[in-house]
Parts: structure tokens; sequence; C-alpha cells
């Protein structure tokens, strides 16, 4: 895909990788990778307790840090409600997971190289009348099986935890899971709020990346959670 697109959203890690933020994007990586003790981090889902909390660049980036180890990479649009993927990959968003979910293509057609080498983008497809359904169905559950077959990486993007249902029926199914808070905005009861929910249906919280802290360039910030 063309830098000249005009759809194009340049991503920090890929256009300036030399930069601070790039290095807290990588960092953030490592800090994941090491919270792989119990079980791989095939399947990881990012998501925020409220919009506006910087979840989809904070995926975006990690999905560029992770194809630059040359592991095969994938970055799928679940936030069914106000995807941003196709645009800040400039990729056309007539097929996508809506479509895989219901039936309508299969993966190898939905599926977007990026301009990026080791991406692909699962785009989310037209907005669907029933986004959560679509997720918590049987189709969702053979998607994700043919993924980790296919990826090493798998980088789910969904709407905030405490906006609708659809993180929480997304989590269940993945390995782990990445909040991501913004530290001017967030509050601190809704983040206890979406940590509650998460935990709930039993979702593996691996941690917490900390946006917009005081520290001038200094990226996405993580802390480890534990279970409880």
């Amino acid at each position: 895909m063309s830098r000249t697109n005009p759809n194009f959203r340049p991503v920090v890690a890929d256009a300036n990788p030399a930069s601070p933020i790039s290095e807290a994007y990588r960092t953030l990586r490592t800090n994941l990778q090491y919270a792989e003790t119990d079980r791989p981090l095939q399947l990881l889902m990012v998501t925020s307790a409220g919009p506006m909390e910087g979840k989809s660049t904070t995926i975006m980036n990690l999905a560029v840090t992770y194809a630059q180890t040359e592991r095969r990479t994938i970055l799928v649009d679940a936030d069914l409600r106000k995807p941003t993927a196709h645009y800040t990959f400039g990729l056309s968003n007539r097929t996508g997971l809506s479509h895989v979910l219901s039936g309508q293509a299969g993966l190898s057609e939905a599926v977007k190289e990026s301009r990026i080498r080791g991406l692909d983008i699962l785009t989310s497809g037209p907005i669907p009348p029933n986004p959560s359904e679509l997720l918590g169905s049987s189709r969702m559950d053979e998607l994700l099986a043919q993924l980790r077959e296919q990826y090493d990486i798998v980088l789910i993007d969904t709407p905030p935890v405490l906006a609708v249902a659809d993180a929480q029926v997304v989590s269940s199914r993945c390995d782990g899971v990445l909040l991501v808070v913004n530290a001017r905005t967030g509050k601190k009861q809704h983040v206890i709020k979406a940590k509650n929910a998460l935990q709930f249906v039993q979702a593996r919280i691996v941690g917490i990346a900390l946006n917009q802290t005081s520290q001038r360039d200094a990226g996405p910030y993580y802390e480890y959670v534990e279970r409880t």
C-alpha cells in the first residue's frame, strides 16, 4: 500500500523507529513477552475502560513492533462499532471480520497485507447490526483457531469494556488482555470496574499500559497486574 494513500495515518513505530515513543512500544512488547511464563500470549486482546484512552494506537504500534521481530503477526480489528485499522493502514474495508463471522467470506478473502513486512490486517468489514452476537459465535471460535495455526501473534482490538459487552465476549477466548489507560483522563473507578468485568468472565489480564504519562515522549508505561 502506497504511503501516498490519502487514508494513510503513520504509525510511529514504523515511521520513526528510533524515537523514544517507538522504543517505549518495544519495551511494552518485551514486558508482555515476560508475561508468557504460564502460557504463550499468542492471542492478545487490547482494550480500555472507556473511549479515547489510546487502545487502538497502542495495538497498532505493538503490531508493528511484533512484525519487526520477524514473527508472523496479524492485527484483527474487532471493534465492530468504531473501527480504525483500515484508516490507519490505508486499506479497503469492503470485506473484513464481519463478513467472515457472518459466513459471507473466507479468512483468505478478508485478510489484507499491510505495507509493513510480516504484518497482515483483518479489518472490521461493514459495521453489523449485532456485533456482540457475531463475536460470541461459534464462527469466532473457528476463526481464532485458524489464526492460531497461521500466525505467531494475533492482536485483537475491541471496543472499550464499559461501553458494550463485546470486549468481555472476546476476552475469554484470548490468552491475555492488555488494558490501556489514559493517565491524564482515565478515572480510577472506571479502570477498577473494567478490571472486575474482565475478571468476571475469567479473562487473563496481563497488564496495564498507561498513555499520556507526565514524562515527555515517554509513550506507554506498562504495569503487571496480579490476578485476584
